[in-house]
């Protein structure tokens, strides 16, 4: 049945030993202790997965927190900035004034002699344009000290200026600068012919001038 062993111990005879169950035993010990090895490994793997995962989800908490944290500092700077450069330079602004454009009205004598000498019937149109007209005269360097409006004239003006003898014709249907402008080049050509008198300059018509 098993296999035969000499002993030495004998004088040569051979005595057959009985099987040896011990590496069956030994096998089976081996074996549950392999299966123990097996098990607790697997429980020290997945302990350590799960280390792992809880490890992971910390850092991911984390970054969320420093990412939150950090965009919340980023807005309060933003807020801080806004309120300083607008909300503060705003106040700091003068309250806005809309421009308010005053007619322009004569402070010369005015005669109107279809109404008798007064002014009072005088439309404000034609009350603005002398007074854009004395503007102009005045910006040119002369000092207008009276204007006419003469007999059956609708448009016709007639300004007197200080130094002169005789007086300027305008009419409305001109811009007033323009024809003192143009008043203003004949007054100046008549001195370069050292005429320095006159009984009236005519600039009503355009590119035109008169004088006598």
């Amino acid at each position: 049945m098993g296999d035969k062993v000499v002993d030495k111990k004998t004088d040569g005879e051979e005595v057959a030993e009985p099987p040896r169950r011990v590496r069956t035993r030994e096998s089976r010990k081996s074996l549950i202790r392999s299966g123990r090895t097996i098990g607790e490994r697997r429980e020290h793997l997945e302990t350590a997965n799960e280390r792992s995962e809880a490890r992971k989800k910390v850092k991911k908490h984390k970054a969320l927190r420093f990412f939150f944290t950090v965009l919340a500092f980023v807005a309060l700077a933003a807020a801080i900035v806004y309120f300083v450069f607008f909300v503060m330079r705003k106040r700091e602004e003068p309250p806005y004034e809309p421009t308010i454009t005053v007619p322009y009205s004569p402070t010369i004598e005015v005669i109107d002699e279809d109404a008798g000498g007064t002014a009072a019937k005088l439309s404000s149109s034609m009350k603005e344009y002398i007074g854009m007209a004395e503007a102009d005269f005045r910006e040119l360097g002369y000092t207008p000290t009276k204007v006419v409006r003469p007999v059956g004239s609708i448009r016709e003006v007639d300004f007197y200026l200080d130094g002169y003898t005789g007086y300027i014709k305008l009419t409305t249907d001109r811009p007033s600068a323009v024809s003192v402008e143009d008043a203003d080049r004949m007054i100046r050509y008549l001195k370069n012919q050292g005429i320095t008198e006159f009984t009236y300059i005519d600039v009503r018509i355009e590119r035109k001038a008169y004088w006598k």
